[in-house]
């Protein structure tokens, strides 16, 4: 994965965990889930991110020992 897909990836959680706790500081229940949404599917496109990483780099090792 490259850094600036790491890197925006990790400030997409970050922004919607600040979003999800200033939620639950103000009792907003809206703003809270939306954070709590944004975090989880900036988790995930790491996950997947990862993933695709991990299949390039077992095809690229394929292709190196044949």
């Amino acid at each position: 994965m490259g850094l600036d897909d790491k890197t925006s990836n990790k400030t997409e959680e970050a922004t919607g965990s600040a979003k999800e706790g200033f939620g639950k500081l103000t009792g907003d229940k809206e703003t809270q889930a939306e954070g709590n949404s944004q975090k989880n599917q900036a988790k995930a496109k790491d996950a997947a991110q990862d993933v695709k990483d991990s299949v390039k780099g077992f095809a690229e090792g394929l292709k190196k020992n044949n």
